[in-house]
């Protein structure tokens, strides 16, 4: 490590954690860096920047848009991976997430090849204290949870021996000695997530890890200096309140930074619970699918699939294509002409100007999606087309959850 103590808040995040900061220590980007590989890339401006947001109580801030990289390794290369994380750094974005798991969909063959390509990209590049860098331990998958086979650990949970394992072993393949930000990917009991509205039945005879020994091994960590704070993925406001009231219990455990949850405009689901919990404690959203797979930007209106897009590749993701999801994206793009914006624009600033989030997780297979969801973060949506989109929710809420 350098030497600082990465478990206190830093106290040198008061400015732009990406290429501003680079200028202003007299340094300058790589002459490697895929900045002009094909058009689109122009050497960075010192004055690009993305507004920061504060990472809950950490101290920590963040680009308010976040590089997603769940498709590196999958649908991206290396080489491609490399290149949006130089994008991506190169304009404004300072917070990279990604998950032991990567890339989806999730398998044997591909786990940890996401880690690998950012750890290779990390070594090569260097400057780590110029981005935040999230990741994850992936939720249970022994029984077959989440339609993956035991291939994790042999059959994984959130015991304290895991949690320790899981993290050195991210920490390695990043090529890192600390995360900033570590979080679990989905929870180990049985809830609503991953396309799941409700609960309406607890599982018989349902065991999981105590959130006290999870907790505690999560503050080994912070007090090893391997990891800044911890956050949530996939949570639920019940197991979200129970983390905090560890912290609460004793005041000297780290408290939740963080929910990272599914939010976009066919799924709202946030709002009922989550929302208010995001705002009062203190634990901001930090929002994946704000394009609901691709399908938000519009790429797959009228039955479109385009080739090597991801629902024409893998017929497992079809959370987002109900008849009805179907019938509000047609009239959110209607809602999107009418303003003079593109869905995409549209469905991404609807996202990131909420005031529960502090990042929005945005995700692309080419440089082009790249830059156009980065440049939302200029806009904003005015109060009556917010009106229009909440006219369109009251009549079709949540056909996606």
């Amino acid at each position: 490590m350098d030497g600082t103590d990465k478990s206190a808040p830093s106290p040198v995040l008061t400015k732009p954690c990406c290429l501003p900061c680079l200028f202003d220590r007299g340094k300058r980007p790589s002459e490697t860096a895929a900045w002009f590989s094909d058009g689109l890339n122009h050497p960075p401006n010192k004055e690009q920047y993305i507004e920061q947001r504060s990472l809950g109580i950490t101290g920590i801030q963040v680009s308010k848009i976040c590089l997603g990289t769940m498709t590196w390794g999958e649908q991206n290369t290396e080489a491609e991976a490399h290149a949006q994380l130089d994008y991506a750094l190169a304009h404004g974005v300072n917070f990279i997430d990604t998950a032991e798991m990567y890339p989806v969909p999730p398998c044997k063959e591909t786990y940890t090849r996401t880690e690998q390509f950012i750890g290779n990209w990390i070594a090569k590049r260097g400057r780590r204290d110029d981005f935040v860098l999230a990741s994850k331990i992936a939720g249970p998958t022994g029984n077959n949870a989440n339609g993956l086979d035991s291939y994790i650990r042999g059959g994984n949970d959130f015991s304290r021996a895991q949690i320790i394992e899981a993290c050195n072993a991210s920490l390695g393949r990043l090529k890192t000695d600390y995360l900033d930000l570590y979080q679990l990917h989905w929870p180990e009991r049985k809830v609503n997530y991953f396309g799941k509205l409700g609960v309406s039945a607890l599982a018989d005879g349902e065991t999981f890890t105590l959130f006290e020994e999870i907790v505690g091994a999560l503050d080994e960590l912070v007090k090893q200096g391997k990891i800044r704070a911890y956050g949530l993925s996939n949570e639920t406001p019940w197991g979200t309140m129970r983390y905090l009231n560890e912290h609460e219990r004793n005041p000297a455990l780290p408290r939740p930074a963080s929910v990272q949850n599914p939010y976009n405009l066919l799924n709202r689901s946030y709002e009922v619970g989550m929302s208010e919990i995001s705002l009062r404690e203190q634990i901001p959203l930090l929002a994946y699918s704000p394009l609901a797979f691709g399908v938000l930007s519009g790429k797959y209106r009228h039955g479109t699939k385009p080739e090597n897009s991801r629902l024409a590749l893998f017929e497992r993701f079809q959370r987002y294509t109900k008849p009805k999801a179907c019938e509000a994206v047609e009239r959110y793009a209607a809602v999107a002409d009418q303003a003079g914006l593109t869905l995409t624009e549209l469905s991404l600033a609807f996202v990131t100007q909420q005031a529960f989030v502090a990042s929005n997780i945005i995700g692309a297979t080419t440089l082009a999606q790249f830059a156009e969801n980065i440049a939302t973060a200029d806009v904003t949506l005015s109060d009556d087309v917010l009106a229009a989109i909440d006219a369109i929710h009251a009549e079709i809420s949540n056909p996606c959850p």
